[in-house]
């Protein structure tokens, strides 16, 4: 089957003739994508596309189809993972909804195939094979060790959580309805093609998830095939379907999707109750008492003319300061998102080299998997809550329960909890530590604390964690 081109055909061609083929490395192996940095990751992932292009005009606005038509980019995107990858993995123990769903689109609905318990191959392969059925792997990361590598990589560049689905769909099938996510989407075409089409935004810029009847969504705005090697993206609210078209085996493609619940507004939600707090020691206006009884009042428009005036008050003491909180969605990134890419064969993080002492200069590592943050003392909550400095990392995060849920769902499924790993500091540590993160290298003696022993201390307690190398 030829591929179609809708709207932006034009763009479309111009992107595959731009495209060079990767250079190899030492070694004669292809450096499709490049992981020197994040940065050089991403850059790797768009190419040909420019990074400063892709920002100014795709991301949040319109999707962008690369059709790079090179053979050593379709061999690296198929190493990422196939149909051949199933029967390993569900000799692993895979079970249905957790690990696996299996799935057709029936007149314009979404109809799950999935059976109980745990996943058998020949009976999986007997639903993809007979009825058509598409498979839909989650999270594939905590299993393919190159996915691990790009999203663990992406994470950084974006400081969002990445996650991923594999879809597997059989020739003349289509796995979904027409839907949209609330999510920005890469996808990698794997194994084989699919034929997509997308359609306009009915809520641009998507918080949820939703599926969209044929005869709201108009006609398509884009149709082509996606072959291995391609990468399409498309922003969150995107309504889109796929299908494999007849003579194709199957198609396999990865769904690589970031920047959930992700939004100014939810940074908002997230720093108002601290950016109040503040405000309300220095601002009297907002110590003040309600009205008698405000809270069972209809007509409020009183207090929300007062209330607009102490939101004017916070965004000038905003101002002024220079300073906002996000502790609940850094804590909640960290705590959740993957552990650094050291290797399959590599021992658990364990500090290593010498002890950090007074005459030691020192360097931060594993930048990208710490933060530092401001809170209320969790560990004296009865008593008057003082503020302490908090650095959070990522380095002991367990890769198998990556984008598995909550904490609680997680433990109750497999016992494996994630936690969230760091210290504490007095708050006369902040500025000690801001020297940490903001410098390349830094000797112990010349930290912004009152005594060597606080000095050295501090150092020692980031060696332990192996966010600190001594030099």
């Amino acid at each position: 089957m030829p591929r179609k081109g809708g709207k932006h055909a034009d763009m479309v061609k111009g992107t595959q003739a731009q495209c060079k083929r990767p250079k190899l490395d030492t070694a004669g192996s292809p450096s499709v994508l490049r992981f020197e940095s994040p940065d050089s990751l991403f850059r790797s992932l768009i190419s040909p596309m420019e990074e400063e292009v892709f920002f100014r005009e795709y991301w949040e606005q319109k999707p962008l189809l690369i059709q790079r038509n090179d053979a050593l980019v379709a061999a690296y995107y198929q190493c990422l993972f196939q149909l051949s990858d199933l029967m390993e993995l569900c000799s692993q123990g895979l079970y249905y909804g957790r690990d696996v769903n299996v799935c057709r689109c029936v007149n314009g609905k979404k109809k799950v195939l999935n059976k109980e318990g745990r996943v058998n191959y020949m009976q999986l392969k007997k639903d993809f094979d007979q009825k058509k059925a598409t498979i839909q792997f989650h999270q594939p990361q905590r299993f393919k060790d190159e996915l691990w590598k790009i999203q663990e990589k992406l994470e950084c560049y974006f400081g969002s959580l990445v996650g991923s689905n594999v879809y597997i769909t059989p020739q003349g099938s289509q796995g979904l309805p027409p839907h949209y996510d609330d999510v920005e989407v890469f996808i990698l075409q794997l194994e084989g093609e699919k034929h997509w089409q997308l359609y306009k935004p009915t809520v641009p810029l998507a918080r949820e998830y939703n599926v969209e009847s044929e005869d709201r969504i108009g006609n398509p705005t884009h149709e082509f095939i996606l072959k291995p090697g391609d990468l399409l993206y498309f922003p969150r609210g995107t309504i889109h379907q796929a299908d494999t078209p007849h003579g194709i085996s199957h198609s396999t493609h990865v769904t690589i999707s970031t920047y959930q619940n992700n939004s100014w507004g939810d940074f908002l939600l997230d720093a108002i109750p601290g950016l109040v707090f503040d405000t309300a020691k220095e601002d009297v206006a907002l110590r003040m008492s309600i009205p008698r009884q405000l809270l069972m009042q209809v007509n409020t428009a009183d207090s929300t003319k007062k209330l607009s005036s102490l939101l004017r008050r916070l965004a000038d003491h905003l101002e002024s300061s220079g300073e906002l909180r996000s502790s609940d969605m850094k804590k909640d990134f960290i705590m959740h998102r993957l552990p650094p890419c050291l290797g399959c064969d590599s021992d658990p993080l364990t500090p290593g080299g010498k002890l950090p002492k007074i005459d030691s200069k020192i360097k931060l590592q594993f930048r990208d998997h710490a933060i530092i943050t401001v809170e209320p003392d969790q560990e004296n909550a009865d008593e008057i809550r003082r503020e302490m400095v908090y650095v959070y990392h990522s380095l002991k995060n367990r890769r198998e329960t990556h984008m598995m849920g909550t904490e609680d769902d997680t433990a109750s499924e497999d016992g494996l909890a994630q936690q969230t790993h760091g210290l504490r500091f007095p708050l006369s540590h902040l500025d000690a530590l801001k020297q940490i993160w903001s410098s390349s290298t830094v000797n112990v003696k010349e930290l912004n604390l009152t005594s060597d022993e606080e000095k050295e201390n501090l150092a020692l307690s980031l060696w332990t964690e192996c966010l600190i190398e001594v030099l």
